[in-house]
């Protein structure tokens, strides 16, 4: 039997056109980063006048670059944890617990996103003033966790919200506690989500710059020496380095996708 044909909605045409349009429009900076990473001159010059890799040799060699670089990786990590920590509890509170002001704390959780980061930057700041934890990495790492929060609970909330409870009710019948149904079914079903908000957290944090500018100090993150060395040199290094992100970023996202397909597995033991 032939199948029908289908119909081209002109409207869906012109959305995917557009759509497209958008995504060419956001990738086209790679193709001038790229290009300029591998530049022989000494300023940012697009195209190259020529193919080098002294850029990549200067960062790998630099021991300035490479310190803002475990710092920013450092921070990411321990961001990743703070947020996944207290974002896992607050995402099954959330979702399982009845309290007075829970739609309140549900609702509010968006505002890390909502407020500018300059606001809050200059807030943290002034009690960082008090306490003393400008220039110290674990207080930025602090201070990236409320910016990655949200994201955490989101992805959370809707990875709980999509879960069949049944599941858990039924080992709970069979004779497992609580947590431990939570721990051997829950945790386990859900893991795509936790991957992908453990994910978010760490970009969140390894791609922030007005936070660490306020509260870094001396003791600079990835973004910061960026933003300086396009303030003071303006040379090819730091098209170098963003190449180097990009690349760190993708491996990231694969990374994420695998274990999103695995993410069955341990039921299945």
């Amino acid at each position: 039997m032939a199948r029908p044909r289908r119909r081209h909605d002109p409207a869906r045409l012109v959305l995917r056109a557009f759509g497209g349009l958008v995504y060419l429009f956001l990738m086209l900076p790679l193709v001038v980063v790229f290009p300029i990473s591998f530049s022989s001159g000494n300023y940012l010059r697009f195209p190259p006048p020529g193919f080098s890799m002294r850029w990549y040799e200067r960062y790998w060699n630099d021991p300035a670059w490479i310190d803002a670089t475990i710092r920013s990786v450092q921070v990411g990590a321990a961001t990743t944890a703070l947020a996944l920590a207290i974002g896992i509890p607050l995402a099954f509170g959330l979702t399982r617990a009845r309290f007075p002001g829970r739609a309140v704390i549900e609702q509010s959780m968006s505002a890390p996103m909502i407020v500018p980061h300059i606001v809050l930057s200059i807030a943290i700041y002034g009690l960082y003033s008090r306490l003393g934890l400008i220039g110290e990495w674990y207080g930025v790492a602090i201070a990236h966790t409320v910016l990655a929060l949200p994201f955490v609970v989101i992805v959370l909330v809707a990875g709980l919200r999509n879960f069949d409870r049944n599941l858990e009710l039924a080992a709970r019948g069979m004779g497992a506690g609580r947590f431990t149904a939570i721990r051997r079914v829950t945790l386990p079903l859900i893991a795509p989500s936790v991957y992908s908000a453990g994910f978010l957290a760490f970009i969140t944090s390894f791609d922030e710059l007005v936070v660490a500018m306020f509260l870094s100090g001396a003791n600079m993150t990835l973004p910061k020496k960026m933003f300086d060395n396009i303030l003071t040199e303006i040379e090819p290094t730091v098209a170098a380095v963003s190449a180097l992100q990009i690349v760190f970023i993708s491996i990231l996202l694969l990374l994420s996708m695998r274990f999103r397909r695995s993410g069955d597995t341990p039921m299945a033991r």
